[in-house]
């Protein structure tokens, strides 16, 4: 009985492990939401996505259309530092797609990439609202929700399949870090309002087509409007925006800022008491144009 209640208990802190190693701003709903110390996540998923976008989206590439298949790996450990909850999540994609130059009628120069994707690195800290908890302490804490305080800190490693001679790759071939505050509001029993606030910086791609490029950072802001409909069910509204990132090719300064946003939903299902389903799609728009793309996503979570 007390094993099943683990289960159950668990099942409800699963968090968007399936967003992607994206190089763009992921949507990913309760990703500050705490777990009982000790719960280890599985996760494997798969995204289509359609429209003026690349794997690479640093690059200053517009008017395309690409259509990439993306399957998903991921592993969530959470743990305590400093008597604090603490999630450990890894992630790592492998992309399948193709890029024609024109967006209008679909013909121009094709481009077909396909290859392990950067592998990323996660650690969250609760500093307000969960300190480590048992899941009797996490079943009450469900009960009657808290604000919520946390830091995260995500690390992109080069280590994706990348070409040197070729300008859209499934690798960016750099360092990337992602620096994030987020803070979740309880609105009611059944309400959350989850909100973060960070920045991505960037390391230097000293082999872009024979240049280096460099990036500026890229301010983000994400929130998320999340129910709870029974145990384990959830759906959240998802938008975020993020503007920054202009690159330097060389000695060129390129005029490529990034002014983007997402609007999205996610839905997470239970099937029995160590699984669960996942269900996504979001929208997002580039630099205020009409230039537009599109992420269909499904995946499944397995508690070990």
């Amino acid at each position: 009985m007390a094993r099943m209640l683990y289960r159950s208990i668990v099942i409800i802190s699963l968090v968007g492990l399936l967003s992607g190693v994206a190089r763009g701003q992921e949507l990913t709903p309760r990703a500050y939401w705490p777990a009982p110390l000790g719960t280890r996540i599985a996760s494997v998923g798969y995204s289509y996505t359609s429209g003026d976008t690349i794997p690479d989206r640093s690059l200053p590439l517009t008017g395309v259309n690409s259509s990439i298949n993306t399957l998903h790996l991921g592993y969530r450990h959470t743990v305590s530092l400093w008597g604090r909850t603490t999630n450990l999540v890894v992630e790592l994609p492998y992309s399948d797609g193709r890029t024609t130059g024109s967006r209008d009628n679909g013909t121009g120069p094709k481009s077909e990439y396909q290859g392990a994707g950067d592998i990323a690195a996660t650690i969250s800290v609760n500093f307000m609202g969960a300190p480590t908890m048992s899941p009797k302490e996490f079943a009450e804490m469900r009960r009657n929700p808290r604000p919520l305080l946390a830091g995260s800190l995500k690390v992109v490693a080069p280590t994706g399949k990348y070409d040197s001679e070729r300008l859209i790759n499934v690798g960016a071939n750099r360092w990337a870090v992602r620096a994030e505050l987020g803070y979740v509001a309880p609105l009611s029993p059944k309400w959350l309002l989850e909100l973060g606030l960070g920045g991505w910086f960037f390391g230097d791609n000293d082999q872009f087509l024979g240049r280096t490029k460099k990036q500026d950072p890229i301010a983000a802001i994400q929130g998320h409007l999340i129910h709870r409909f029974d145990r384990g069910f959830w759906a959240s509204l998802d938008m975020n925006y993020y503007k920054g990132g202009r690159s330097t090719v060389g000695s060129f300064r390129l005029d490529d800022l990034q002014r983007d946003s997402k609007v999205g939903v996610t839905i997470v299902y239970p099937l029995g008491g160590k699984h669960a389903v996942k269900l996504g799609y979001s929208l997002g728009s580039l630099n205020d144009s009409g230039e537009k793309f599109e992420v269909f996503q499904i995946g499944y979570q397995r508690i070990l």
